[in-house]
């Protein structure tokens, strides 16, 4: 995640940055074709664009009403993106993306259709990322690397300036 607003950022800033942080804007729709085409039971599709994938999961959280845990080590963060957003105090979770997609489905679909994606080349870092809770109180919780819990909050302000 955090590919395409670390790449816009340091673009607009000018900064000397790798060559392996570069924007994922892609069509995802032959990828969804895909995705709906298998029989699983997608229950919603979300884009992580303005604000990240922390903002979507707590749109999804305080829209359900239910909360939701997931495996910071199930979510991938090139490690030069992430050695960026160090550097610059900025949490990847919160940053735009717009190639990636988050899918909700029942937990009984979920590795078939995630191995199924892995064959698109937009979809081969396709990962279950965590799961839906029957708790209602409506909050994102992270599982760290180190086996702790964090609450991750839905986004306050702006952390970047708006891409688009």
């Amino acid at each position: 995640i955090a590919d395409h607003g670390t790449a816009i950022l340091a673009s607009r800033e000018n900064l000397d940055i790798p060559d392996a942080i570069t924007s994922d804007c892609a069509p995802l729709n032959h990828l969804v074709r895909m995705m709906m085409k298998t029989g699983s039971k997608v229950r919603l599709l979300r884009d992580p664009t303005r604000g990240g994938l922390a903002t979507i999961l707590n749109e999804i959280a305080q829209n359900s009403g239910l909360s939701i845990k997931i495996n910071e080590s199930s979510i991938l963060v090139k490690k030069e993106v992430s050695a960026f957003c160090g550097i610059l105090g900025i949490d990847p979770l919160y940053v735009a993306n717009e190639g990636k997609l988050v899918a909700v489905v029942p937990e009984k679909d979920a590795e078939a259709l995630v191995s199924i994606m892995r064959t698109h080349e937009l979809g081969k870092d396709a990962s279950v990322i965590g799961e839906v809770l029957s708790q209602e109180n409506s909050n994102v919780i992270m599982k760290t690397r180190i086996g702790g819990e964090r609450i991750i909050p839905m986004l306050t302000g702006e952390q970047l300036p708006r891409i688009c």
